[in-house]
């Protein structure tokens, strides 16, 4: 079930070139870091007066940062373009990046290109808001992959939903990390087959026969996206992140195909916590990814994401805003029955001190809002720990 993985890892900006369902379709707030033109140079001012005036017992700080801005095109190479010369949409997403100023940033629906082009461009429209990320790290995803078989059970093939993960060319919507400190992948869960997942409940016909097929259920991979866990290399010592981005709990039918594989795709993380996916990860860690679960309302499995969010080796920084609470994403409610919903998270492990937690969404009087409206329905959700 392997594959070979291509990566785009630790390298500066560029100024040129070198599932389930889709995720922009469904269910992904404190005042941001406030950098921009000329404020990183103030924040480093300020960080040492403050230093001199606390004495060596001042905890070193670190901004984490999930966003799903839409950073996905309809084919392949669209995006690139769109970054090399910004349409509307790339400049309000690098626009709220910058503002947010985070140290490490998952990206949770961008495309994926084998030289990481696209992601050096970024880097580049980034840099020019003031926000320099001079470490990246990107590896090709599940969605888009093909498979050649009949994946949804509705007896055709080459689908964007027969496609490992959703997706209409490979690597549509995948992730990408960005980041001041260097990364390093540790383990990629992306290829493990969703049946050998310890637990894990794939969906079934009538009968209990696999869904939709024997053929089908033994090729598919869990992850609609990816599941990476990724070592950060920060002052202090290193940081094991653990990033993902879960398909939508909805589109599609009674087998409950996507709401069985959100819920899974969390379960992962479970799995690993506990040791029965090989060595458990040593703090400090965070989680951090788009769940596409809230814990009390919408289509998935609510119940699980409020056990995830109560595990002890966890602390959740409830990251609020004053527009919409703890909501991440600014669906109406004829959208998806609900409105807005917590879908995004970032998760610490239980050692670490919480500084600061927010949901960078702007009021509509805001200067940032038209920004964060055109970046696409999700908000940037923010997390500031310290060791």
């Amino acid at each position: 079930m392997g594959h070979r993985t291509c990566l785009a890892s630790d390298e500066g900006p560029r100024p040129e070139p070198g599932g389930a369902d889709d995720p922009r379709a469904a269910i992904t707030r404190r005042g941001p870091r406030r950098r921009g033109r000329g404020r990183a140079g103030r924040r480093l001012i300020a960080a040492m007066l403050a230093s001199l005036l606390a004495g060596p017992s001042l905890a070193e700080t670190l901004r984490f940062a999930v966003y799903g801005a839409e950073l996905s095109r309809d084919g392949p190479g669209l995006l690139l373009m769109d970054l090399l010369e910004p349409d509307a949409q790339a400049a309000a997403t690098a626009q709220v990046i910058a503002e947010a100023a985070p140290d490490v940033l998952l990206l949770t629906d961008m495309d994926y290109d084998h030289g990481g082009a696209a992601l050096g461009a970024l880097q580049a429209l980034l840099a020019a808001e003031g926000h320099e990320m001079r470490h990246r790290f990107a590896a090709r995803p599940n969605s888009g992959m093909a498979t050649g078989l009949d994946m949804d059970g509705d007896g055709r093939t080459g689908a964007p939903r027969d496609a490992q993960g959703y997706g209409t060319f490979a690597g549509q919507g995948g992730l990408a990390l960005l980041s001041r400190y260097p990364l390093s992948l540790r383990r990629d869960f992306t290829p493990l087959p969703w049946r050998d997942l310890p637990g894990a409940t794939p969906p079934t016909l009538l009968d209990g026969a696999p869904f939709p097929s024997e053929e089908a259920a033994a090729a598919q991979r869990l992850s609609s996206s990816a599941h990476w866990v990724v070592q950060l290399d920060a002052p202090g010592g290193p940081v094991t992140l653990m990033a993902w981005a879960a398909t939508p709990p909805v589109f599609d039918g009674p087998e409950d195909r996507n709401g069985l594989r959100a819920r899974d795709e969390l379960l992962l993380w479970r799995r690993y916590l506990g040791g029965e996916l090989g060595p458990a990860p040593e703090a400090p860690f965070l989680l951090m990814g788009l769940s596409n679960l809230d814990p009390e309302e919408g289509d998935g499995d609510t119940t699980a994401m409020a056990a995830f969010l109560a595990d002890h080796r966890l602390q959740d920084p409830l990251p609020r805003s004053e527009t919409g609470g703890l909501a991440t994403a600014a669906w109406e409610e004829e959208e998806n029955g609900t409105g807005p919903l917590r879908v995004t998270y970032i998760l610490p492990s239980a050692d670490w001190d919480i500084a600061d937690a927010g949901v960078l969404w702007p009021a509509n009087s805001a200067p940032l809002a038209a920004a964060a409206e055109a970046a696409g329905p999700h908000r940037l959700v923010w997390v500031e720990v310290a060791r």
